[in-house]
């Protein structure tokens, strides 16, 4: 079974709503996610959040939170996904934002470093990940992370 299938699955069964608020994926985690027949059953919304300005907009991240981390941030991710939630009022949200490159990097925060943000039933928690490859094969690996960390919350 693939992880979406087993995600979508966990969601339907224990009748959760989710809504995801993306930036370096660009909408890419809800394409997947609607993708599958009888996806309003799980599935709110999407926010896609690229330019800091949207993220204040549209999930409510503090100004002076972009200011002292930077948009890819743990604080910034757990603040888009709480916004997300706030908006939405599902029971699970989930937030990305990251630099997939191949431009965009530092020495702090090379190409491949994601934040996500995540909110299980009221339960907050943020997490970096460092990937490698090409543009394409890190928003993938985002996408991925967020797929199975999900069923692995979801499932306990």
């Amino acid at each position: 079974m693939s992880a979406l299938t087993s995600l979508t699955k966990l969601l339907i069964e224990k009748q959760l709503t989710i809504a995801v608020a993306e930036s370096c994926t660009g909408g890419g985690l809800s394409s997947l996610l609607t993708s599958q027949s009888g996806a309003s059953e799980y599935f709110d919304r999407g926010f896609v959040t690229y330019s800091n300005q949207a993220k204040m907009d549209m999930l409510d991240v503090f100004e002076h939170t972009l200011d002292e981390f930077g948009a890819v941030s743990e604080q910034v991710a757990e603040q888009m996904a709480s916004g997300a939630m706030r908006h939405a009022n599902t029971d699970v949200s989930v937030s990305i934002t990251g630099i997939a490159g191949p431009t965009g990097g530092s020495v702090e925060k090379p190409v491949g470093t994601v934040c996500f943000g995540f909110c299980i039933l009221n339960r907050y928690f943020a997490t970096t990940q460092s990937f490698t490859g090409e543009r394409v094969q890190v928003v993938e690996a985002s996408i991925n992370f967020v797929l199975t960390t999900l069923i692995n919350e979801l499932s306990n």
